[in-house]
């Protein structure tokens, strides 16, 4: 047995054990508490076997002894030049649809690597899973399953953006070119609620920044174009080809190499005018594309998709970045209008688990000006008085705060009307409407 010592994850001082740390099959022991007069305690752990792997590192799912609690345990070489930026984005997160940072703590091996090892919860599934399931069965994952995962995932994009000021940059369902499991997805999603969690902040970098990231299936268009200077719009791009891949059963945009994911959407989009390059980089001179049309969406989903869930996909995937709506926008958009009915259930007809009321509030104050409508407030206020075994996590309670307050000073209009009048500086391509 390895006897390590580490830090709760509010401590910011580096503590380095001996020993590798985590390998399969073998307990680690960590000591956590301590801080404020508080008794410690010493939890050890079993590492049970590898759930995903690839350029980052190993991730291993591990059981606590003592209690039987599962986590993932994320292995990583750590340059000793350098902090972390991945620990110190995680050290930040609390957030309901973003997976949690437990404790960590850092190991040496004979060779004088260092190596830190992020102690995470486990979520056992992934979202490109359950989409792979249903093309198994020759099947389109349900609607209203694509709803929760795309309004979660904007939900979490939302404090990301707003709250903490980071831009994810690697949004994607797929698997890695280098790695296989779970750990390799950013996706995972429990599969009894589909409650959403975003991980993998391995990318993920404060805004502005200059390099060039995120796998090309999911890669905006600035990048392709070699754009030095971008926005967290870019994490709304990935959104869209998200959505648009579960509407659709495959990636919107293929491509073997960096320069095929653009023909792919000029294909879809249409030829960019010059105007929409330069917001994407006004310092790139080349101008000659073949002049093509956009390809109507409502031809390119050839499955019954309803108008909705078109229109948001469109809203996402803009050539100019500033006409991309915010992940907030997009929580506002009548797409998701179903999540809001109170007798709204899941398939397996339990109730669904969201963004807890207080999040939203904060959510509509980040949008709409920290002085929220008092009806706001006051519905959030009894949604979270109301029975505690069901209010503080179901969606609908919560939701319709939430989008009272997006609906301004008049309770009365409809979430609908709301997110329609949300968009009104925004004007999209005339060639993209549905």
């Amino acid at each position: 047995m390895s006897d390590m010592q580490i830090r709760d994850k509010k401590d910011l001082e580096l503590v380095v054990v001996n020993g590798e740390g985590t390998e399969t099959g073998q307990v680690v022991s960590i000591t956590t508490g301590g801080q404020g007069g508080g008794a410690k305690q010493v939890v050890s752990y079993m590492a049970d076997q590898v759930v995903g792997t690839g350029s980052f590192g190993v991730v291993f799912k591990a059981k606590c002894l003592e209690t039987g609690e599962t986590l993932a345990i994320k292995k990583v070489l750590q340059d000793k030049r350098y902090r972390n930026r991945e620990l110190q984005i995680m050290q930040l997160l609390d957030h309901p649809n973003i997976v949690g940072l437990q404790h960590y703590f850092f190991s040496s091996s004979d060779k004088n690597e260092q190596y830190l090892n992020l102690m995470l919860e486990f979520v056992p599934d992934t979202v490109y899973h359950v989409a792979k399931h249903y093309n198994k069965m020759h099947q389109r994952i349900p609607l209203f399953i694509v709803q929760l995962y795309i309004y979660q995932l904007c939900c979490a994009l939302t404090y990301l953006h707003g709250v903490i000021g980071v831009c994810h940059r690697e949004i994607k369902p797929q698997k890695s070119l280098g790695g296989f499991l779970w750990y390799c997805f950013d996706l995972l999603v429990n599969p009894q609620t589909h409650q959403l969690k975003l991980c993998d902040f391995g990318s993920a970098k404060v805004l502005p920044n200059i390099s060039y990231i995120c796998s090309r299936y999911y890669r905006a268009p600035e990048l392709i174009f070699g754009a030095t200077e971008y926005t967290a719009a870019i994490d709304m791009w990935s959104v869209g080809c998200v959505l648009a891949e579960l509407l659709l059963g495959q990636p919107i945009f293929h491509g073997e190499s960096g320069v095929d994911p653009l023909v792919e959407i000029i294909k879809v989009l249409g030829t960019p005018t010059r105007e929409e390059i330069k917001c994407m980089n006004p310092n790139y001179a080349e101008f000659k594309f073949p002049h093509i049309k956009a390809h109507p969406w409502h031809k390119l989903f050839r499955e019954k998709v309803p108008p909705e869930a078109l229109d948001l996909v469109s809203r996402m995937l803009q050539y100019s970045p500033n006409l991309r709506c915010t992940p907030l926008e997009a929580c506002a958009h009548p797409f998701f209008d179903d999540l809001k009915d109170s007798k709204a259930q899941l398939p397996n007809g339990n109730l669904f688990l969201l963004c807890s009321t207080s999040h939203l509030e904060l959510l509509a104050s980040s949008m709409y000006g920290a002085a929220s409508p008092g009806h706001a407030r006051k519905s959030a206020s009894a949604a979270r008085s109301a029975s505690p075994a069901v209010a503080p996590w179901t969606l609908h309670a919560a939701s319709t705060a939430f989008h009272t307050a997006a609906s301004g000073a008049n309770p009365g209009r409809s979430s609908s009307s709301a997110a329609a009048e949300s968009f009104p500086n925004r004007p999209r391509r005339s060639t993209m409407q549905a």
